[in-house]
């Protein structure tokens, strides 16, 4: 097809969680989180990618999660970005391609509601005890990547929402001035 692909790879390293995880490879055997983030993050990449400029190579995303504290799927599709813009900028340098992959920055933060309100990027204690979950991944230029989430115990508000979708703008905005400040952004 003369189009490349982008596929990531998500994994708990099995010191990552206060008990000890399996290596799905020692169990010969992936689960269904790990599938479904892997999906997500490959999903949210290509969002932002033109993949004709590959030729027909893939890129291979790898998300090794160091340590497990809530938010592992939103920061995995961060630092992916983040690896994906490092790639680019060493495939144009050593002539392997000659134009950008990415046609966007994207950032992913998770919020929860909880009986103290909105929350931003909780810890594992926190998401623990949320009634409302969602992860927004959200482009520089203001679309919608993906959204996914639940309420936990019984259907959430629109003001909730719409509260948990301004606390996401706010997170977002956050570390797009992160990539500026830190020399990640596009320009």
């Amino acid at each position: 097809k003369r189009k490349g692909w982008l596929t990531a790879e998500y994994a708990l390293l099995p010191a990552a969680t206060p008990i000890r995880t399996v290596r799905e490879v020692s169990a010969n055997k992936r689960n269904g989180r790990t599938i479904e983030i892997s999906r997500l993050i490959g999903r949210a990449l290509r969002s932002i990618a033109n993949l004709s400029v590959l030729g027909e190579d893939t890129i291979f995303i790898d998300c090794d999660v160091l340590q497990a504290d809530g938010g592992t799927r939103t920061a995995c599709i961060t630092a992916a970005y983040l690896a994906l813009k490092s790639a680019q900028q060493r495939l144009i340098h050593d002539g392997v391609i000659d134009a950008p992959i990415l046609t966007d920055e994207i950032a992913s933060i998770s919020v929860g509601m909880g009986t103290y309100g909105p929350l931003l990027d909780m810890d594992f204690a926190e998401d623990s005890a949320i009634y409302a979950d969602y992860n927004f991944v959200m482009s520089r230029i203001g679309k919608i990547v993906e959204i996914q989430g639940t309420a936990e115990y019984s259907p959430i508000s629109w003001n909730d929402f719409d509260e948990l979708k301004n606390l996401a703008l706010k997170g977002a905005s956050d570390i797009f001035n992160f990539y500026d400040q830190n020399g990640y952004n596009l320009a």
